[in-house]
């Protein structure tokens, strides 16, 4: 018998907002990503194992790591 499994990770880009960046000052949009690892079961995704959420900066580039709370207040 075969068994086929492994883990994928997907990035789906969230709508961001505006608001001032912690690191060069100005008020710009900031872009939110989330990245979900799944396990795979013969290619195809059965749970999500993990779920992290990370904010850049469109004027400087700088990322930062958020949690679920932080990403509900940022998304719209």
């Amino acid at each position: 018998m075969l068994l086929l499994f492994g883990l994928k990770t997907a990035l789906n880009n969230l709508p961001g907002r505006p608001a001032t960046c912690q690191y060069c000052g100005r008020f710009v949009h900031h872009h939110l990503q989330e990245r979900a690892t799944k396990f795979t079961l013969f290619f195809i995704p059965i749970l999500t194992t993990s779920r992290t959420y990370r904010i850049s900066c469109s004027n400087c580039g700088q990322t930062s790591a958020i949690n679920s709370r932080q990403k509900k207040a940022v998304a719209w």
